[in-house]
């Protein structure tokens, strides 16, 4: 950073190269004091810049009023956006008695929505480009909990499933804009704060939509199990709109599709993205039949246990707020080739201890699976930031399209494997995919090395 951006006096090398002159001073005679140098004029203006523009950034700061209601609203849509979004995983084995479906069709309820919600990203952040931020995401929890109401009156598995592909195709609005809200709104100095409260929303939410809908559906049904998450989205999109402060940062562009073609092709051409979107894809593709079957498991043989303890087990979705925390310092450690192959090996681990017909083991592995799996993620998605160097914003919305894809497959083959074989099925799937997510690191370092040896300065930066 020059010294002029951050408000300190400049000096150019001409001035520190010149000599000071001696003053001669006659005995007993008091030197005339010697006229301040006036200030070079290009150090002058570009002090005076960076005071001027410190003073006009009103961005919010913590400690002020608007950037507590940015966090809270922000927090509350991540809670409205993932209740919906997850509503029906906690639900599944309830769907599948009522409704007389197997564990691969009653899936579908869950894998359309995150199918909906990847097919819509890239539209819904070039929709916040032109329209703004705010009204966006506005637009998106409203539509998204207003088809949360219509889902308990869903007559069949089809309405169902069509009701939650435009129920996720809905939500895209506001994890394809929140980021860039924060980043407009927000002062760097707190923007990092305002993200990790903003992603706590998203992990609350998304375990509490499986845990509330997964309760209520074991006592009165999956259609009231339903009703219960939409009360709650509405609750929480109630308290985003009223506390959301208005975008002051915000200056419209005009949709070019054809500009967003060439930046989406320039992203899809970089074999690093390609690499990491490939990777958040086969972690998520683990989640996805991991948590879309371990319900079924526990409420079979030989646990058997109860529908409302077998939906408490989205509990451990807590270990992910750690276990993505730990990744950073993790990455730092190891580099993130390191950090990768620790998050596939934790995994792995996982699925294997996972499938002993004991319960201790069961929930052992279930532990390391998610925890796994959000070292993985957390990994992958950090680095894509730092390896897009322009149009960020699409290669993030990429990133969470192939995430998303990979919930949605993960999620309905390894039910189908499961309806199939039972719970090897599913943890096999899971196995498949963190053998070829190893494959792609171990490429990665492999091309990383040679890239070394070579001089090449990719090798030696390469993220992957």
């Amino acid at each position: 950073m020059q010294p002029s951006s951050t408000g300190a006096s400049v000096a150019t090398p001409d001035a520190l190269a010149q000599p000071t002159p001696k003053t001669a001073v006659a005995p007993n005679v008091t030197a005339a004091p010697r006229p301040l140098a006036a200030p070079r004029p290009a150090a002058a203006a570009a002090t005076a810049a960076a005071v001027s523009a410190a003073l006009a950034d009103d961005r919010h700061r913590p400690g002020g009023p608007a950037f507590r209601r940015a966090n809270l609203a922000l927090f509350a849509a991540g809670i409205a956006t993932f209740v919906l979004l997850y509503s029906t995983q906690g639900l599944l084995p309830v769907l599948s008695a009522d409704l007389s479906l197997t564990p691969g069709q009653a899936s579908w309820t869950a894998s359309a929505a995150t199918l909906g919600l990847a097919l819509a990203l890239l539209p819904a952040s070039a929709l916040s480009d032109r329209y703004g931020r705010t009204a966006v995401m506005t637009a998106s929890v409203l539509a998204a909990s207003a088809l949360a109401l219509a889902l308990p009156f869903a007559p069949d598995l089809s309405t169902l499933v069509v009701l939650r592909v435009l129920q996720g195709a809905a939500l895209a609005g506001l994890p394809a804009t929140a980021m860039a809200y924060l980043a407009e709104e927000v002062h760097p100095s707190a923007l990092a704060s305002a993200m990790g409260l903003y992603v706590a929303g998203n992990s609350i939410g998304g375990m509490g939509g499986r845990l509330l809908s997964g309760w209520v559906a074991a006592g009165f049904g999956w259609r009231w199990g339903l009703a219960a998450s939409a009360v709650l989205a509405l609750l929480a999109t109630l308290a985003f709109r009223l506390l959301i402060p208005a975008a002051r940062h915000f200056t419209p562009a005009p949709v070019d599709a054809r500009a967003l073609a060439r930046t989406v092709g320039r992203h899809l051409r970089n074999p690093l993205l390609v690499r990491l979107y490939l990777l958040g894809m086969l972690f998520m593709a683990v989640f996805g039949a991991v948590y879309n079957t371990v319900g079924y498991r526990l409420v079979s043989a030989p646990f058997h246990l109860p529908e409302s303890v077998a939906a408490s087990i989205f509990v451990v979705y807590l270990v992910g707020t750690g276990t993505s925390a730990a990744a950073g310092r993790l990455s730092g450690r190891l580099g993130r080739r390191g950090a990768l192959y620790v998050a596939i090996g934790t995994t792995a681990a996982g699925l294997l201890l996972s499938l002993a017909d004991s319960l201790t083991f069961a929930l052992l592995g279930l532990v390391l699976i998610t925890a796994g799996f959000f070292a993985g993620h957390a990994t992958a998605s950090s680095a894509v930031g730092r390896t897009a160097t322009e149009g960020r914003a699409q290669a993030s919305a990429l990133y969470l399209i192939a995430y998303y894809l990979g919930n949605s497959l993960g999620g309905t083959i390894g039910a189908d494997a499961y309806h199939s074989t039972g719970w090897p099925g599913a943890a096999t799937v899971g196995l498949a995919a963190m053998a070829l997510a190893a494959g792609v690191t171990l490429y990665a370092t492999r091309r990383a090395h040679s890239a070394a040896r070579a001089g090449s300065p990719r090798g030696r930066l390469s993220v992957q």
